[in-house]
């Protein structure tokens, strides 16, 4: 499974809330040491792991959401968690991107290579006909109205104005925007 990069070997399963993670190996970028990199989970074992999935590099909306994620990542570690970026780009992608973009040289977190796409469709955030958003949280963890609200907004302006897209923590009123017209200088 995963194709050499993730090392889930022959697991299949999709995650749902309350189940525990399964030991894996996963191919990651590196940032931190410039290398590409194999993690094992259970080297994690005692720290929150936090899987940040997005759909491509070298994309609009997701080095915006990156870029905010490195801003907030010492207080993610002093929290004891660590982050993994993945979509499903090659190591070798995720390295040229953070080469080429000023936004993604400020990550520092492992960027994990899922191009078969089977991390992602085990935790189940491939996004198939219309839906625009899902947020699922455990029975203990309260949802946010105002964050719901948001996405809300934020959905029906790009569903309004299809040649646009919301960048992290957009609000009615803020700058969008536009691919390939907002790439240059910005990646």
């Amino acid at each position: 499974m995963c194709g050499g990069e993730c090392g889930m070997g022959d697991v299949k399963m999709t995650l749902e809330i309350g189940d525990e993670f399964p030991d894996m190996e996963l191919r990651a970028y590196d940032p931190k040491k410039d290398e590409d990199v194999t993690l094992k989970t259970a080297d994690y074992k005692g720290k929150w792991k936090i899987f940040f999935f997005y759909p491509a590099d070298f994309t609009f909306v997701c080095p915006t959401e990156l870029e905010e994620l490195a801003g907030l990542y010492p207080e993610f570690t002093k929290e004891g968690a660590e982050i993994f970026s993945v979509s499903t780009d090659t190591v070798f992608t995720h390295k040229a991107w953070h080469e080429h973009s000023d936004a993604i040289k400020k990550v520092q977190f492992p960027m994990v290579a899922d191009p078969s796409g089977e991390l992602a469709s085990m935790f189940g955030v491939y996004i198939h006909g219309v839906v625009k958003t899902i947020e699922i949280n455990d029975n203990a963890i309260g949802r946010s109205g105002k964050e719901l609200l948001r996405k809300l907004r934020a959905a029906k302006f790009v569903h309004e104005h299809g040649d646009k897209v919301c960048p992290a923590s957009w609000e009615p009123g803020d700058d969008t925007l536009t691919p390939g017209m907002d790439l240059v200088g910005k990646i």
